[in-house]
């Protein structure tokens, strides 16, 4: 899945800190045009393929939410204090969310266009 941003860079030092915990680094540039042209970026979320890409050209100027799997509660923790430091706008602090079931446990943040992301671990049973 992937969107275009406003300023990709800008959305690349964002996701790649602050989802940093959960294992997110770039998995590889695609060059639009000359260089110094703003690139394609394909970000990683552990794997060795990138499953997470952020394109040049007009942000979606509808909000979209774009849920992050994390492996325990604890990278979700991490990931929201990745966010504190890296001064992203956390709409939801760290909780169990249990209107959507009770085990679901999540941080809620903006990102640089202004779309709404989250880093959720689901415990069952």
């Amino acid at each position: 899945m992937g969107f275009p941003c406003g300023d990709v860079e800008t959305s690349v030092a964002f996701y790649t800190a602050v989802f940093a915990p959960l294992g997110m680094t770039v998995g590889m540039r695609i060059p639009t045009g000359p260089p110094g042209a703003p690139e394609v970026v394909g970000l990683s979320s552990g794997g060795p393929h990138a499953d997470f890409w952020l394109a040049p050209g007009e942000a979606v100027a509808q909000e979209l939410h774009v849920a992050f799997a994390a492996p325990d509660r604890g990278a979700v923790d991490a990931v929201h204090e990745a966010a504190l430091a890296h001064g992203a706008e956390v709409l939801h602090a760290p909780r169990i969310f249990p209107e959507y079931h009770a085990g679901y446990y999540a941080v809620f943040l903006r990102d640089p266009d202004g779309h709404n992301v989250e880093a959720v671990h689901h415990t069952f049973g």
